[in-house]
């Protein structure tokens, strides 16, 4: 079943994937210079009703022309011997489908697991291998701890997946105040995003706690669980004791709307006036909780509206 926190710690590649580049030069692999990156489809089912997901899978393109790459990342909370055969399966078919060639990132939380997913994972008989797997693996043995606020400041992508990684570590309060003071100094949009995507990712943790108590009120991920949407509940069922339902549900609706719409603009995807007026016009909760969800993943604003057109 894929968590909150799993999530976290694959989806903020999609949404910051300046994050990339110091990744990539914390494991040792060349990034082109000025890369562009697409969102693609997650869905690698071929055969229904066989169905198989990656977590997040990014298209990689040098500005120049050169040939990109594919980047399929994977969040891990565990060891998981049947996983082996899945990622080769991931790789061969994303190499397949647009004959591009693919990594596999895994992210993990704890040494433990980001050890056995080093791998290599060797399929095939006893004294023949036929396919081996060898995936990058990013975890608190990698990851550097960002304990200074002013080296927080100048990457808040890599401070944040910096705290969520070691979020269980010793030293997790010292790296979690010093992200909170990098965010003081940051502006409005990227406290709200980072402080909330961080409360997620830790998850049922200790820090998690320490992180609630000085996290900004904004409720950026809807249907989390984040300490603004406690708040925003509780003020909801006063509304409703005050019967004041309606306007309750007209600032809802707005609020989702804002959301749909802020998602786009932070993966940069570019919404035209009359995506944005059609959006901002919606007051049917389900639907914009539809669009949301699809903004997470389109490459074109129109896609969030699916089939609808």
């Amino acid at each position: 079943m894929v968590t909150s926190n799993h999530e976290a710690s694959h989806r903020i590649f999609q949404e910051r994937p300046e994050l990339l580049a110091p990744v990539f030069r914390i494991l040792g692999v060349p990034l082109p210079a000025e890369a562009s990156v697409e969102v693609l489809s997650a869905d690698v089912t071929e055969i229904r009703p066989l169905e198989r997901r990656v977590d997040s899978v990014l298209r990689i393109e040098p500005r120049g022309g050169d040939d990109g790459f594919l980047l399929a990342i994977e969040a891990q909370g565990r060891c998981d011997r049947a996983k082996s055969v899945s990622w080769a399966y991931y790789l061969s078919f994303l190499k397949a489908k647009y004959s591009c060639p693919a990594l596999l990132l895994v992210v993990c939380q704890d040494k433990a697991t980001a050890d056995w997913a080093a791998g290599p994972f060797r399929l095939g008989l006893d004294g023949w291998t036929a396919l081996t797997v060898h995936p990058l693996v990013l975890g608190p043995g990698n990851v550097p701890m960002i304990v200074e606020p002013e080296e927080a400041a100048q990457d808040l992508a890599l401070a944040t997946f910096s705290a969520m990684t070691h979020g269980r570590h010793q030293d997790a309060k010292a790296i979690l105040e010093a992200l909170a003071q990098a965010l003081d100094t940051a502006d409005k949009d990227s406290v709200e995003y980072y402080s909330q995507l961080l409360e997620i990712g830790l998850g049922d943790t200790r820090a998690r706690k320490i992180w609630r108590e000085q996290m900004t009120i904004h409720n950026f991920f809807p249907g989390r669980g984040t300490l603004f949407e406690e708040k925003l509940l509780e003020g909801q069922a006063e509304s409703r004791a005050e019967g004041l339902a309606e306007g309750r549900a007209e600032g809802e609706a707005k609020g989702r709307a804002q959301m749909v719409l802020r998602v786009l603009d932070g993966r940069g995807v570019l919404a035209s006036p009359e995506i944005r007026e059609r959006v901002m016009e919606c007051t049917d909760l389900d639907t914009l909780g539809r669009w949301f969800d699809l903004a997470l993943t389109v490459s074109e604003a129109e896609g969030i509206f699916g089939a609808e057109g």
